[in-house]
């Protein structure tokens, strides 16, 4: 049912009230419910030339959106601002829970909702570069598509030994790991990097025993490290460098985002020293970055690695990344998927995100409904909950 106009009024006033105020769209926009009815997808240009549009001039309910931004307000994850010091006191009983990279004071929650592109809600500072933890795995992956699109990886399913010659797999038992097991994180890869034995991040247990290559899900740090090096060795350039150029400069993103590596995490490639930088935040380092920056990478995801009149990424990479696995339906390509609702049972199974640090930093994209959220800070508990609510908002979601 379309809300009266009174109910877009109070919506309005309730937004407003949480400083969310959108311009009159110009005469030429003509918005509407759904993307078809888009002559073209519409793109922010770069930096702050990003348009906005009031929620109903996009085909959703301000009071609903507003109950939305209020909730994400409301519900601050407990993580202390002092990551530093959190994380030193949540591995001081680890043998190698050392933090061996840089770290950053958290900042004050904040997020953007965007539909068809345009910025229909934003709250807090979200130009802030902060940390981002696991949430830099699904900008690695994307720097393995680019490498599988420019044909510097033959195929997923070739062994990384191929193209890898420096020792990290040449063991019986990591020689038969492939660019899908690692992007899975099926590796099991056994060894040590940067200091940090495979061990120190086996989280069904320290002195489990390995499986074969594949055949095993687990959430591993070295391993996920293991990846951006083996990467780094395939371009023979910084990833930073590859991600800039290909990516993050050609979607108009600032120049204020680092990715980290470690003091330690120094090797030479072609006649140079360079860092190879880390998948997350759990011994410092990662991706440090805004929440605009995060809303531009989710609308290429969402468009399908489309931005303007250039691919930037293949569609076939796009489909990849999203599509379950067979060891954890739940996981693409280093991004978190929703197959059968399990995830996120408010929001579309097609629905899939990039999360960190306990779901507190969220990349979410909805090709259901054209809709990408971002959210910092935010406790991910309530992650369902407040995806749901921004679903809700749109007025043609029906069930999910």
């Amino acid at each position: 049912m379309r809300p009266t106009a009174s109910t877009a009024i109070a919506g309005l006033l309730a937004l407003t009230g949480l400083g969310l105020v959108w311009p009159a769209p110009p005469p030429q926009a003509t918005g509407g419910d759904r993307p078809g009815q888009h002559a073209a997808p519409y793109y922010p240009g770069a930096g702050d030339a990003w348009e906005r549009r009031r929620p109903d001039d996009v085909g959703m309910d301000a009071a609903a959106l507003a109950r939305a931004v209020r909730f994400a307000q409301d519900h601050e994850t407990d993580q202390p601002r002092d990551l530093r010091a959190y994380l030193q006191r949540r591995f001081r009983d680890d043998p190698d829970g050392a933090l061996i990279g840089p770290m950053k004071a958290r900042g004050d929650p904040n997020g953007l909702v965007l539909r068809h592109g345009y910025i229909v809600a934003e709250w807090g500072d979200t130009r802030r570069v902060d940390m981002t933890f696991s949430v830099t795995k699904s900008y690695l992956a994307t720097t393995a598509g680019l490498a599988l699109d420019r044909g510097r990886i033959r195929s997923v399913h070739a062994p990384v030994r191929e193209s890898v010659r420096d020792g990290a797999f040449d063991s019986s038992h990591n020689a038969s790991i492939t660019w899908h097991h690692l992007l899975r994180q099926t590796s099991e890869w056994e060894g040590e990097l940067w200091g940090k034995p495979d061990v120190a991040d086996r989280r069904r247990g320290r002195t489990r025993a390995l499986q074969e290559p594949g055949t095993f899900w687990e959430y591993n740090d070295v391993r996920v490290n293991q990846t951006a090096l083996a990467l780094l060795r395939v371009w023979g350039r910084p990833l930073p460098d590859v991600l800039r150029t290909e990516i993050m400069d050609p979607i108009g993103a600032s120049d204020t985002w680092r990715w980290h590596g470690y003091r330690n995490s120094y090797v030479t490639v072609n006649g140079r020293r360079v860092q190879s930088v880390s998948g997350g935040g759990h011994w410092g380092g990662g991706m440090w970055i805004s929440s605009r920056d995060h809303a531009r990478f989710g609308l290429l995801y969402l468009r399908r690695g489309r931005w303007r009149d250039r691919q930037l990424l293949s569609d076939r990479w796009i489909t990849m990344a999203a599509t379950p696995g067979d060891v954890n339906p739940a996981y693409g390509y280093m991004w978190w998927l929703n197959p059968q609702r399990q995830a996120w049972p408010s929001v579309p199974a097609e629905s899939y995100a990039a999360l960190g640090s306990g779901s507190s930093n969220v990349i979410w994209v909805d090709p259901v409904h054209d809709v990408v959220v971002v959210v910092r800070w935010f406790d991910g508990t309530k992650l369902d909950e407040l995806l749901g609510m921004v679903v809700h908002a749109v007025r043609d979601a029906g069930a999910p």
